[in-house]
């Protein structure tokens, strides 16, 4: 069958694959899965890694592999059921396999590495003009490109509103599509990624702010005895991890130079702790004294936003244990570190850890200062 039970509780994982509309596995290839290794990091392209094993006579190295079933830009989706809830886990394309042939028997494997379907933006390099389009209007004309990979755009109005001045300058894109789309994040504060589902063969293109309000997924228990759903958390508090960044504009009229004020980071990332941390370094922002005032702003806020973490967790859970699956790139609550580090926090990355009768996450949690708050972790 081409769906495998994980773990104890009731967890299923499905395999899809294909040239470009992915279909469930043969039944013989789920069955020799060994492992698949899945990691989704905010600000990095997600990528898997599987491992297969290759027996002798076995149909996977007999037809499959020779047919091309497993060939570089073969699409990949991972589906993952936890308690009757569906959730499309992964959704990309296979860039490299690796065969390691072995004398012993059940020795010899198959590993298949891949990335999402944002490699489908990097593998072209072209040269475009944009003209009287603001940043997120490029970005629409960009992703309208990928719609045939099921792929939506979910694009958010810049928070410093930049109007174009045609007369002033044209925009230009060099490079491929995702360097320019993440360009353009960058420069604004934001992030750009692509987030699977929520059908299979289905994505939403996120470009945008990080997701710190709204819902919270379900809390990380540490050191409550029975009602524990974590096996380890470590926190880390970093001083020197903010920075107070200073840029300088220049008017073009008058060609007199100021100091642009201090943005508030709020906008885009709104505050998990009741207590944040000063910055402890300054740095000056290099060529905004000739830009538009408004791009100068933007790449202010967007510097002062990224550094604004000081505080970081890491940890591993059962998805058993845990009864959940824990998402990366959004909210969650962590109960039972004691007063400083317990409250609300954004998951950073999730590295997924399956094989047959276990699934483990380890992952990574972020948030500007210590204290929660709130009274109660919810949910």
């Amino acid at each position: 069958m081409s769906e495998q039970p994980v773990g104890r509780g009731p967890v299923h994982v499905q395999l899809l694959m294909g040239p470009k509309l992915a279909r469930p596995v043969p039944p013989e290839v789920a069955e020799a899965l060994l492992s698949a290794q899945i990691t989704t990091t905010a600000g990095e392209r997600s990528g898997f890694q599987f491992a297969f094993d290759l027996t002798k006579n076995g149909l996977l190295g007999r037809r499959l592999l020779p047919e091309g079933f497993f060939d570089p830009k073969t699409r990949v989706i991972v589906t993952v059921s936890v308690r009757g809830t569906p959730e499309v886990l992964f959704d990309g394309l296979v860039v490299r396999q690796e065969v390691g042939a072995s004398n012993l028997p059940g020795h010899s494997t198959l590993t298949v590495t891949g990335e999402d379907l944002t490699l489908l933006m990097d593998l072209e390099e072209r040269t475009a003009r944009y003209p009287n389009l603001p940043p997120s209007q490029r970005v629409l004309a960009i992703l309208r490109r990928y719609s045939d990979y099921g792929i939506r755009p979910d694009v958010y109005q810049e928070k410093i509103a930049q109007p174009p001045h045609q007369d002033l300058r044209v925009h230009y894109q060099t490079g491929t599509d995702l360097q320019y789309v993440t360009e353009l994040a960058r420069a604004n504060g934001y992030t750009f990624y692509l987030e699977p589902g929520p059908n299979p063969g289905h994505s939403s293109a996120r470009w945008g702010p990080e997701v710190r309000i709204g819902l919270r997924q379900h809390a990380l228990n540490v050191n409550m005895d029975a009602l524990s759903t974590v096996d380890q958390l470590t926190f880390a508090y970093d001083g020197t991890a903010r920075e107070e960044p200073q840029a300088r504009w220049q008017d073009p009229g008058t060609r007199q130079s100021t100091l642009l004020p201090q943005p508030p980071v709020s906008p885009l990332r709104p505050p998990l702790g009741r207590r944040a941390t000063p910055a402890l370094k300054r740095r000056t922002l290099s060529g905004t004294a000739k830009q538009q005032r408004e791009q100068a702003e933007a790449e202010l806020l967007a510097r002062a936003a990224v550094s604004a973490d000081v505080v970081s967790g890491s940890g591993s859970l059962d998805v058993s244990r845990h009864g959940y699956l824990l998402q990366p790139r959004r909210l969650v609550g962590v109960r039972g570190a004691g007063r400083a580090y317990d409250g609300d926090y954004f998951v950073k990355s999730v590295t997924h850890n399956l094989r047959p009768g276990s699934f483990q996450q380890n992952f990574t949690l972020s948030r500007e200062g210590l204290e929660a708050r709130g009274d109660t972790v919810r949910p």
